[in-house]
């Protein structure tokens, strides 16, 4: 949801409106799927990823606002907490040597962002959680003072009428409350998008589906969260829960979470906007003037204003996207499992892996998806959520597999095929994908370096696990710099 938002105060009028019109555009949009002209030529690609400041001690810095006007870079925004920043890189095509233009280009903002943020005492920390985060620290008062963070965070609170629960139990356990949404700006991620044709969305979106537990197994990167270990993906488990609007009685009843792996295969992407009307309720009913029949009538593009805001607060794991470039209106899945980090190269090859493995599925003569139950899918998502590259997954033909066995003997040839499908430089392809099966090989990813350096720090060191986890972020920013794979840091 990164449209600004100042109203506060809905009345029952504006739902009800807004109710009527999100209707209407989801009408509309119907229409269009039928036969507009979407952009779908050449598909292009678009990567986001959430980044987390911090001091020289390692503490998160609550600086972004100032941060972000020393950068004046319009490819940076502010996130949810005043220790975020987000960064968009420019969409492209990752044909020939996209990806080394992705690294070149992501590197030299990323450094560029870098020097800014010295000036006020803060670095770039690329994690899914920041380990040195404490309760304190994820409080409303740290949120960003965008105001839609704000309107945001009271309608969440206010649906749901109590505190929120944060009850996550992995290798330790942690057992909170909290008033405000604040600790979501703990979950720093990694963003995929990928512009899909109308006729081949189901396919796309019903493969990422399928393939979410892996990505998650592959790439986990935040294993601790208010100085607990607990699991290898903790982000999954801690978004879910700091955003949901649900109070004890209506999760008893199965009401949906606004965090959501969804429930079947699709279709077409009109059944995710339309699941979304459905069954969510507005959380920011804000109406645009614009009559999108009228629009469509006139010849032109209609903006769906209520249904793009509807669906940006419906927090899908893979979430349909309705959008406009250049005049154009184009569709794509984002693809939100992945933490940020642990460097660019590591990112990119997740990347490289998602968009290569994606497509080869997506285009394969047999639909993993009619081969594999949705219960499935989502069974194996949380599975690599807690276990990472220790993971056994349900897979079609194989039953229960180890995912490092998964992915070497049959998801990196998949991936490989994929990507030579969009003309990816063989050089490129190899060299991505490559990290990927060096993760596998080793059994070392994200996660697992930072649990092996907060052990390492309090059994051979004598550090308490603050101590352990401060110095440990200090030595990751440090190897972070040197844009190395992950699975070749050495442990201190």
């Amino acid at each position: 949801m990164g449209r600004d938002v100042s109203e506060g105060a809905f009345t029952r009028d504006d739902r009800v409106r807004y109710r009527q019109k999100v209707r209407r555009c989801l009408d509309v949009f119907a229409l269009m799927l039928d036969d507009f002209g979407f952009d779908a030529d050449r598909p292009m690609t678009g990567l986001e990823i959430e980044l987390n400041l911090v001091d020289s001690a390692a503490e998160p810095a609550m600086r972004n606002e100032e941060i972000l006007a020393d950068i004046a870079d319009p490819l940076f925004q502010t996130e949810l907490g005043q220790f975020n920043l987000e960064l968009n890189a420019e969409p492209r095509l990752i044909d020939g040597t996209g990806f080394a233009d992705y690294e070149h280009d992501l590197r030299g903002s990323l450094s560029r962002a870098d020097e800014r943020a010295a000036r006020s005492d803060a670095k770039i920390v690329l994690v899914g959680i920041l380990p040195t985060l404490t309760e304190g620290h994820l409080v409303e008062d740290n949120l960003s003072t965008n105001e839609r963070y704000r309107v945001l965070n009271d309608q969440i609170v206010g649906a749901r009428g109590e505190d929120i629960e944060l009850d996550i139990r992995g290798v330790e356990q942690l057992r909170t409350h909290t008033d405000s949404i604040a600790p979501e700006a703990a979950c720093t991620s990694l963003q995929f998008h990928l512009q899909v044709a109308p006729d081949s969305f189901a396919d796309y979106w019903n493969a990422s589906q399928a393939i979410a537990g892996v990505q998650v197994a592959v790439g986990a990167n935040s294993p601790f969260l208010y100085g607990r270990q607990l699991w290898a993906e903790t982000r999954i488990a801690l978004f879910q829960q700091a955003t949901d609007t649900r109070p004890d009685e209506l999760k008893a009843q199965g009401v949906r979470p606004r965090v959501w792996f969804g429930e079947r295969w699709i279709t077409s992407i009109f059944d995710l906007f339309e699941e979304n009307v459905r069954y969510f309720p507005p959380l920011l009913p804000i109406c645009e003037d614009e009559d999108p029949v009228e629009v469509l009538h006139a010849g032109g593009v209609p903006q769906l204003g209520e249904l793009r805001l509807h669906n940006g607060t419906v927090y899908r794991w893979n979430r349909p996207v309705y959008d406009i470039m250049n005049g154009r209106p184009h569709l794509r899945v984002e693809n939100r499992v992945l933490p940020a980090g642990p460097t660019v190269v590591d990112m990119l090859a997740n990347a490289a892996f998602y968009f290569g493995l994606v497509r080869g599925l997506a285009e394969a003569d047999r639909p993993i998806w009619s081969q594999l139950t949705f219960s499935s899918a989502e069974e194996n998502f949380h599975a690599a959520a807690r276990r990472g590259l220790d993971a056994v997954l349900h897979w079609p033909g194989l039953g229960d597999v180890p995912v490092t066995k998964l992915v070497l003997d049959q998801l990196l040839p998949t991936a490989a095929a994929g990507l030579d499908g969009f003309g990816v430089a063989a050089a490129q392809r190899d060299r991505l994908l490559g990290i990927i099966e060096q993760r596998c090989r080793t059994g070392r990813n994200g996660a697992v370096w930072q649990t092996e350096a907060v052990w390492a720090a309090e059994r051979h060191h004598g550090m308490d696990r603050t101590a352990a986890l401060h110095h440990m972020v200090q030595r990751y920013a440090e190897l972070q710099r040197t844009n190395q794979p992950v699975h070749t840091w050495p442990t201190p």
